[in-house]
């Protein structure tokens, strides 16, 4: 592990979980497995990968500097889950989720 005394490496140790899903994202941009999208708010393409979840790590929102701060200051309230996303993260087709074939 990092042994700088960084306020970035003692976050990093203070949360490996979460560094480990950031690494993860990396990792599968670099790779060509992950690609970035369009702010999911504004639809600026200069993005941060958000995780909702980090037992998840490659399950991330795109969003801008700005959506991504404001985020996670006002809270998850502030840009919600769409029910597009929470079906394809609970394996729920659009289809089938009103009962409509």
């Amino acid at each position: 592990m990092i042994e700088s005394e960084t306020r970035q490496a003692d976050w990093r140790r203070a949360n490996p979980t979460k560094y480990d899903a950031h690494l993860a994202v990396q990792r599968a941009l670099k790779a060509g497995y992950l690609k970035s999208q369009a702010c999911e708010v504004c639809g600026i393409e200069a993005v941060d990968a958000h995780h909702d979840h980090y037992d998840r790590p490659l399950q991330v929102r795109w969003l801008c500097r700005r959506h991504h701060t404001r985020l996670h200051h006002y809270g998850e309230d502030l840009f919600p889950l769409t029910s597009l996303v929470l079906d394809r993260e609970i394996g729920v087709s659009v289809q089938g989720r009103d009962g409509q074939g």
